[in-house]
Parts: structure tokens; sequence; C-alpha cells
């Protein structure tokens, strides 16, 4: 759905999803088979979830910004932030907005904060515009946004991505908060979104519960 949105004078392509579906797998769907990790990853995520008293009654409330030129002017589908949207309701998520804009500083520093301030999102994680490319500015508009940095899940992105591809190294993505809400570089593939998010869909729910003051002792883990 189209509408109109206040976080630019032109109209964005914002999408407010109000019943969110889980991901689904299979060929006869047009979607990728499951992997092991899919089904170890998922299984996981679902025993902490259905087991665990703090995360069982988390809710995150996130959203997901697509960066990208091509996206915004309709030249290219985006297939990344459907990919973001599906992992973070299979990690429990609640994904309230999506929208498409372009490389632009301001652009995406506009929807950033109108998510964060106004729309009062736990999480806003971001897909595209993360390399070393003239037009790849997501790392440099977040970082004027967030209040404090939080450099251990970029670190872990680029580290878990190292073991898939050396080239993983190049993305400039960061991560940080913004008052009570965390925003998140990905790159802007699908493999390298479904990628980021097994690597995080373990921290994440952690990550909000100490953003918001709780569950500070960390269960069996050191202290931060």
């Amino acid at each position: 759905m189209v509408v109109w949105s206040s976080l630019t004078r032109k109209r964005e392509r914002t999408v407010w999803v109000e019943t969110p579906t889980p991901p689904v797998f299979g060929k006869e769907n047009g979607q990728r088979s499951p992997t092991w990790t899919d089904v170890l990853l998922w299984g996981v995520v679902g025993f902490l979830l259905s087991t665990n008293k703090e995360y069982g009654r988390l809710e995150i409330r996130a959203a997901v910004i697509t960066v990208s030129d091509k996206g915004y002017a309709g030249q290219r589908q985006d297939l990344s932030g459907p990919a973001l949207a599906e992992a973070l309701v299979a990690m429990g998520a609640t994904v309230v907005a999506r929208t498409i804009v372009p490389d632009e500083e301001a652009q995406i520093e506009r929807a950033m904060i109108e998510y964060a301030d106004n729309l009062k999102v736990d999480l806003i994680m971001s897909t595209g515009g993360t390399g070393a490319a003239p037009r790849d500015r997501t790392p440099d508009a977040t970082r004027r946004v967030i209040d404090r940095e939080m450099p251990g899940l970029a670190e872990l992105l680029r580290w878990q991505g190292y073991q898939k591809t050396p080239l993983a190294v190049l993305t400039r993505g960061i991560a940080g908060l913004r008052g009570q809400c965390l925003i998140v570089n990905l790159p802007g593939s699908p493999k390298a979104v479904r990628e980021g998010m097994e690597t995080l869909a373990l921290v994440l729910p952690h990550a909000i519960q100490m953003m918001r003051g709780e569950n500070l002792e960390h269960g069996a883990a050191p202290h931060a």
C-alpha cells in the first residue's frame, strides 16, 4: 500500500503491516527450501520463546527500511525488505512498518527518526547502502541519528559473514541506540539479510531487554 508520509515532501513507498505472517518455505510458494541452519535456528528461537519467561512475554515492534535508488524509483523489485520482515516475524517481532528510501542521507535520517521518535518502535533494521560505493551512505546517516553505538553487533555480523565470504569485511554497517530504539544496518542482498538475521536472532531480544533496563543479569553470561 502506498501512503502519504511525513518523512519527506515526496511520496514515500511505505507498507504498514497489520498482521505479519511467518516465513513460508517451499519451491511451490516461490520461496527457497529450508536449510538445516534454518531448521536449527528457528527451532532454538521457538524453544527460547516458549520456555523463557522473559523472552516469551517480550514484545518487539520493528520497522524495516530498504535503502535503494533503483528500488525507490521502481526500477528494481525490493526483495531484501520482505526477506528482512519475514526474518523479524520468525524471531517473534511485529513489523509495524516498511519503507523504501533512496540513497540520500537526509531521507535515510528522516525515516529513522520518524520510526524511532514518532512511531516509537523498539527496533529499526535497514538493508542496503552499507558498502564502499559513492552512493552507499546508510552507515553515515545512521551514525548521525544514534546516541550511542553498539559496535559488537556490527562486528559480529562481519565476523560471521567472513566465514562465508571474505567480502563481508567490506560492509560498513553499524548498530546503535537512539533513545529506546535499536538501529542495525544490514547489507542489501536477500542472502546477506537472511544470513545476518540468522546471526542476530539470538541476541536481538536480549539487546532490546537491556535497552529497556530489563533482565540486566544476562543469565549465565558475563556482565557487560
